[in-house]
């Protein structure tokens, strides 16, 4: 669906709770967010949003109250990851800017961040994100869980905007 140019952008927000119990392993959580998003993306694609964002580490739950190390293996690589390929695909197919808020796991140094990745209306990945400012205070070890990202703040082109993002704390 090709939207028409107007001075008016369309935006779309999705945010829902867990799918899965955090009994769970990280790639079965990762899959029932994935399976409850996909429909709401459709509706959004449908209704000509033009830029869609997804809620902070949208695939997991927010784990940073524990130090469970078991979420570790829910990072995903960026931009090669199966979520962020995955929301190529519906980016592509709806002509719709998505930023996708997951726990990156940086290929080259094994580092991991809070990132958002940003994907343009045609499906090309424009770059990302890595959250800046991590809190440390009891009961939110975030710490534990990512370093900082660069202190840049990218301004993405897209074909409808430009488009800045940040993330919870920053």
């Amino acid at each position: 669906m090709t939207s028409p140019k107007t001075n008016t952008l369309r935006g779309g927000l999705i945010q829902m709770a867990l799918k899965s119990s955090t009994d769970n392993d990280p790639e079965t959580i990762r899959q029932a967010m994935i399976e409850a998003h996909i429909p709401l993306i459709e509706q959004a694609g449908e209704a000509g949003v033009q830029v869609l964002c997804f809620q902070e580490v949208f695939t997991q739950p927010y784990f940073c109250p524990s130090q469970d190390e078991k979420w570790y293996d829910s990072a995903e690589p960026i931009p090669n990851g199966p979520t962020t390929q995955l929301m190529q695909d519906y980016a592509a197919k709806y002509e719709m800017v998505i930023v996708v808020p997951i726990y990156e796991r940086d290929d080259v140094t094994g580092i991991y961040y809070n990132t958002a990745a940003v994907i343009d209306a045609d499906g090309s990945y424009l770059g990302k994100y890595r959250k800046t400012h991590i809190p440390q205070v009891s009961g939110f070890w975030e710490k534990f869980f990512f370093k900082p990202g660069a202190s840049d703040w990218p301004v993405f082109q897209t074909r409808y905007c430009k488009l800045g993002v940040y993330i919870c704390y920053d």
